[in-house]
């Protein structure tokens, strides 16, 4: 009891926040940073979220005063454990993110420990320069990070590592005090000996034992030879002690993992933006020794990166919703491919670069295939090597990809021994492993198959690491390149480095922190790295019963497990892209993909209830899941949220009951259906303020949003007046969504008079509503029914030659995704073909105009320009571009993308009372401001009702469907 006064007293001296009870929401926060991208797993005692350095200060003097260690936390990305651990975590995400100061002049910038490295490149581009270090997790991986990590990423070879870069650090020490680590000259080095005070001290007793010749010859024999540039094991004692350079503690602070202070700001050296033509080499091999040897040749041609990207994770592009889009580069079926990049000052400097290489692995007869990438393609190149972590993900089974000896670094020439060892040492101990990332450097990143939810895997997984470190020896290289050792590799550093190093090593945390302060436990004092195993408590084997088909996910723990931990989910706005809305407009962890995924990882696998469901936490994590299908497409691992939110919900109602407001959303149709028996009085009674208002409070929305109107003829009522067409060239039908029928009647209408005006019939087939606002709210049981009987009336109906149209985009794509898991089984094959040609509005027409059946001179040639608005549904299956072609079709409309994510609105969401500031956060990041800067004359487009709704209340403006957009500039 003790201790949680004491927490108490923590929580009420801090400005920022402290979790730390067993209360849902502060549980469902620890459990949310339990974790971080590595194996491990440990329940903090407390998180804490500082908002300054006044904060920072108060939880070391705590920590200090009761033997508790800080976890100094930015992304969350870290592979070897540094982040977790049963202590404090300290994330300084959320408020340590401000650009301080940048000097153009002498090419340096100052920010706090929370910027984002593409956020910061992205503010730095307009300047001409960039900072270098480029991590495959650059658009979340934060400077803090990197600094801990000493990262450096798949340029490392001429754009340096973290270290090289950093020039100075303003620092907590365990005393609280603050410090600036910088370079210094001989004088203000003897000026630091003789300071009486904890920075003294520290620099004192430092000095002493690199004055040592004893401890200098065995730090010059026992560290990794100097061709190595990624040289991450232990404390950065060869660097430090380098006497060519002036005498830099930040050398020794880079690649410290949080273990010796704590980082509250950075001065970085930046480097000017490189040459803007670049070309990559895509060198296609039929096996990884040739492709290491390839690499060596490669290098000896000066390229800007070459990175190896392996069968495991080309595969893995096949089918994915993204990255299949991605592949198209890929010739045969390869082994191993080497990405290498030259840049120049024009077209045909690259290109002779590249031709050059390729000519002298011909001649050397390696390598089989050479495309040449220039480009915007390249991008998508470099996303299919960046996402190889989270693509190798979807391996099935429980014998999954481990962060091991994917760090460990060798010189380049040394890989294709290195690699041949290891396939053998691999071989013997009966397990397979992708190998990607950084050849050029000499690091790959080799991912051993290893099932951790068994004794026997967990004995291979050590067994790997061990053996592996006899080969990092025979090679001298480097246990870690970039990862860090954590708590990972942190009990094999003696070995690699020698006993006397390693004493050394302790020595240096003892010499910053002797009380354990900064993050313990990691690179000294580390745990067995076999313990604290996500998997260690996996006991509970029972299969769960669920209402959606999670087959083709295995299960749905299975789906939830697929999550690496990456991150990939908390990028911002700037980076752009829909996953995840919630986190972009909160930053809080708990609101991320990754931290829905792992909560019902831990309570599928541990729970003890019957209904491993019946969780508040999960509720708590749920909560601001927009459903957007962001993370469906954007995950590499396609960790589908929206689909498990659902689920969950179900079975929470089955234990709960389903709320009032629940029922009256998913029971939308009904409601609207008879509001327009009744039109003009419901109509009155929404947009009156009081009775809108009674009405709003009586089901929960939110006093300031506005309500829908119905319409007075429904489209199928309209629909039904009109003379079939017998001259048509082609026959569709038109699905009347439940929002197109009753609310958005005239789009319905406009839809149809396009349809009909360009040749086609237009049938409404026998069908009922969607089943979306049931989905929504997580009555899948009830979808279940209705997705059985629209595919019981629509599957002799639809086919390829008569496709299925839909108008609004959540209503049309719920046939081609949770139909398709939650149709009874005999129905399987009838939904696929149904989804299969269930067309959004735009695609259908994009269909025909390539096929040549609609032409532009049907069109005006007026000039309009277009501001376009992709539904989240579109954007997840990749539909935007296709709505943006179609309203670029009349030859002078121009169309701009707007590089919005989710609208905030996400049907019900942004009505309900408690959620609508954050749906207003999350249109105001992009989509709001991008409106209210747009000019009168310019349309805004959007396909779904919901953006549409939401740019009304947000930003008073009108905006259109496409289906009206393309109705006025038909030549009618």
């Amino acid at each position: 009891m003790k201790e949680n006064i004491s927490l108490d007293q923590l929580s009420q001296s801090l400005t920022g926040d402290l979790y730390y009870d067993d209360s849902a929401y502060h549980h469902t926060i620890r459990l949310a940073y339990s974790t971080d991208a590595s194996v491990y797993q440990e329940l903090p005692l407390a998180v804490a979220i500082p908002r300054n350095s006044g904060d920072i200060k108060i939880l070391i003097q705590f920590a200090s005063a009761n033997g508790i260690t800080i976890i100094p936390r930015t992304a969350g990305t870290s592979l070897a454990g540094q982040v977790v651990g049963n202590g404090i975590v300290m994330d300084i995400s959320k408020y340590f993110n401000k650009i301080l100061e940048l000097n153009v002049e002498e090419q340096w910038v100052r920010v706090q420990p929370g910027v984002i490295r593409d956020d910061l490149n992205h503010y730095l581009k307009p300047f001409g320069f960039m900072f270098g270090p480029e991590t495959s997790t650059a658009s979340r991986a934060m400077i803090g990070g990197m600094i801990g990590n000493n990262s450096s990423g798949l340029h490392s070879i001429v754009w340096g590592d973290t270290r090289q870069n950093l020039l100075t650090a303003n620092v907590i020490l365990d005393d609280q005090s603050e410090v600036v680590f910088e370079a210094l000259d001989e004088a203000s080095y003897f000026k630091k000996l003789i300071q009486k005070d904890r920075e003294g001290a520290i620099y004192r007793e430092l000095n002493a034992m690199l004055t040592v010749e004893e401890n200098m010859q065995a730090i010059a024999s026992g560290y990794p030879k100097r061709s190595i540039t990624r040289r991450n094991t232990g404390y950065a004692l060869d660097m430090v002690s380098d006497k060519t350079a002036p005498f830099n503690m930040c050398r020794l602070l880079a690649g410290s993992e949080g273990t010796l202070a704590i980082v509250t700001e950075a001065k970085l050296q930046l480097l000017p933006l490189p040459p803007k033509e670049l070309g990559l080499l895509c060198i296609h091999f039929d096996d990884m020794i040739a492709c290491m040897e390839g690499n060596v040749i490669a290098l000896s041609h000066n390229p800007e990166a070459s990175e190896l990207v392996d069968k495991y994770i080309m595969d893995f592009t096949v089918g994915h919703p993204t990255y299949q889009y991605n592949r198209f580069f890929i010739e045969g079926d390869p082994k191993a491919l080497l990405i290498v990049e030259f840049r120049g000052n024009t077209p045909d400097e690259v290109e002779a670069k590249a031709m050059a290489l390729k000519a002298a692995l011909i001649e050397k007869h390696l390598g089989y295939a050479y495309p040449y990438i220039t480009g915007e393609q390249t991008n998508l190149v470099w996303d299919v090597r960046k996402a190889g972590l989270g693509l190798i993900r979807n391996l099935p089974g429980d014998s999954q990809p481990v962060n091991l000896i994917e760090d460990c670094a060798v010189s380049p020439e040394d890989l294709p021994a290195y690699v041949a060892d290891i396939q053998n040492l691999l071989i013997a101990e009966g397990v397979h492993a992708s190998y990607y990332a950084h050849a050029g450097a000499g690091e790959l990143h080799i991912e051993p198959f290893v099932n951790l939810k068994t004794e026997s895997g967990v004995k291979t997984f050590r067994s790997i690491l061990e053996k592996t470190t006899d080969l990092v020896l025979k090679y001298n290289g480097s246990l870690s390149g970039e990862h860090g050792d954590g708590r990972l590799r942190g009990e094999f550093i003696e070995k690699v480095l020698g006993g006397k190093v390693f004493k050394l090593i302790e020595q240096v945390k003892e010499i910053f922190d002797p009380k354990g302060v900064f993050n313990a436990n990691k690179i000294v004092n580390t745990p067995p790295m076999d313990t604290h195993l996500r998997y260690d408590n996996n006991k509970n084997t029972t299969q769960i019963k669920t209402y959606f088909d999670f087959s083709k996910e295995e299960s749905i723990l299975r789906l939830a497990e697929k999550c690496s931990g990456s991150g990939d989910c908390r990028k911002t706005e700037i980076t752009g892209g829909t996953m995840c809305p919630s986190f972009m407009a909160t930053r809080d962890e708990k609101d991320t993909t990754r931290a829905r995924a792992n909560m019902l990882r831990q309570f599928l696998t541990n729970s003890t209830k019957e209904n491993r469901f019946d969780h508040e936490e999960l509720k708590e994590v749920m909560d601001l899941c927009l459903s957007c299908k962001g993370c469906k497409t954007e995950c590499p691992s396609s960790v589908d949220v929206a689909k498990m939110k659902a689920e969950f919900l179900q079975h929470y109602y089955d234990e709960h009951g389903v709320p009032f407001r629940s029922r009256v959303i998913a029971n939308f149709t009904e409601s609207q259906k008879l509001g327009s028996l009744v039109a003009p009085l419901y109509n009155f009674v929404v947009k009156n303020d009081f009775l809108a208002g009674l009405v709003k409070r009586t089901i929960g929305f939110a006093p300031k949003r506005s309500l829908p109107l119905v319409a007075g003829t429904t489209l199928s009522q309209w629909v039904r007046k009109q003379k079939d067409k017998t001259n048509a060239k082609r026959r569709v039908y038109l699905f009347a969504d439940e929002f197109t029928e009753y609310n958005d009647a005239e789009i319905g209408i406009t839809a149809y008079k396009l349809l009909t005006a360009l040749g086609y019939e237009v049938i409404i087939p026998k069908h009922i509503e969607s089943g979306r606002t049931y989905l929504s709210k997580g009555m899948v049981k009830e979808a279940k029914k209705i997705a059985n009987k629209n595919i019981t009336f629509l599957k002799d109906l639809i086919t390829e030659e008569t496709p299925l149209l839909g108008i609004e985009p959540s209503g049309i794509i719920t046939f081609r995704d949770e139909y398709l898991s939650l149709v009874d089984s005999d129905l399987y094959e009838d939904a696929s073909r149904v989804a299969k040609n269930a067309l959004m509005f735009d695609e259908f027409l994009l269909k025909e105009i390539e096929a040549g059946r609609i032409q532009k001179e049907q069109f005006s040639t007026r000039e309009k320009t277009i501001k376009l608005h992709g539904h989240c549904y579109q954007k997840a299956f990749h539909l935007v571009e296709t709505t943006e072609k179609v309203l670029s079709f009349p030859q002078n409309y121009k169309v701009e993308v707007i590089p919005s994510g989710c609208c905030g609105m996400a049907g019900s969401f942004g009505y309900e009372k408690e959620h609508y500031d954050i749906s207003m956060k999350v249109a105001e990041l992009v989509l709001l401001p991008t409106v209210r800067n747009t000019d009168s004359s310019t349309w805004i487009a959007a396909a779904g009702t919901s953006c549409r709704h939401q740019i009304k209340d947000g930003a008073a403006r009108h905006s259109y469907h496409p289906v009206e957009i393309l109705y006025d500039a038909l030549i009618k």
